[in-house]
């Protein structure tokens, strides 16, 4: 595995577990779980280390499923230049990446 896919990681992992270093987005149906099923998911999130070669080819920890009360979550990392206009030059980099976690219901994907 390359340098740069270590740091890719290691940057998704940041954001995955503390959602510092870029942003988050829900989506409705994920928003209409409540506060209280939002929270869980996010910790659920936080603390997700089920990546293997079928959802995480490319090693960099930026895409996961998991169940919450009959619900499949999903989570996503997308890298974006800093003005938010397209994608980032080089997602090692964070000082030319906008990082941003979407957390959907599978059906929103």
């Amino acid at each position: 595995m390359s340098t740069d896919t270590d740091r890719i990681r290691l940057l998704n992992d940041e954001l995955r577990q503390h959602l510092y270093s870029g942003g988050a987005v829900m989506t409705p149906g994920v928003a209409a779980l409540g506060e209280a099923a939002v929270n869980h998911i996010v910790n659920a999130i936080a603390s997700f280390h089920d990546f293997s070669a079928d959802n995480d080819p490319w090693g960099e920890h930026d895409f996961g499923t998991l169940q919450f009360e009959g619900h499949s979550i999903v989570f996503k990392i997308d890298y974006y230049a800093l003005d938010a206009e397209a994608h980032s030059p080089d997602p090692a980099d964070p000082s030319l990446t906008e990082r941003v976690i979407t957390i959907m219901l599978a059906e929103e994907y």
